[in-house]
């Protein structure tokens, strides 16, 4: 199968943030990643850095933080977090359903898959089968699905 070049990301002039299509709509603001844990128990913040870790070990990704929530993204958003009072909801975004214990919902967005929220409050949750799912949402964050030589639908993971 030919493998097809990904174009370069576009970059917002106001906020900088960088986007796979020229003028796509976002809140274009500029947050402070510490602002989202003021006022929270440490071990958010730990639970966060642990979330972002599995993300980092998939391969390069920029973390944005934006009004209500922070994004993790290689080439498109794959994964966010929103800070509650003693919790993450930690979304990821996968081609698939899944199950864990910590999944709390998950939103059926049609052909383009699933997003799937977890409840983490500890580093601890922050777990192997999380991991192994991450490392599925960081591929999709790629565009493996759409550039890559292995479409992702006929992958098993």
């Amino acid at each position: 199968m030919r493998t097809r070049s990904k174009p370069p990301l576009w970059r917002c002039p106001r906020c900088g943030h960088k986007f796979v299509t020229r003028n796509l709509w976002h809140s274009c603001g500029r947050y402070k990643l510490a602002d989202h844990f003021a006022g929270k128990a440490p071990a958010l913040r730990a639970t966060f850095d642990r979330f972002v870790a599995l993300a980092r070990k998939s391969g390069a990704v920029t973390v944005y933080a934006q009004k209500t929530r922070i994004v993790i993204q290689a080439r498109v958003r794959f994964a966010s977090a929103v800070v509650r009072k003693n919790w993450l909801d930690a979304s990821l975004w996968l081609k698939r359903r899944v199950e864990h214990s910590r999944l709390t919902r998950s939103e059926d967005f049609g052909r383009l898959g699933f997003g799937h929220h977890f409840r983490l409050a500890t580093p601890e949750d922050v777990d192997s089968a999380l991991a192994q799912l991450m490392r599925e949402a960081y591929r999709i964050g790629q565009q493996e699905h759409i550039y890559g030589p292995d479409r992702l639908t006929h992958l098993t993971f």
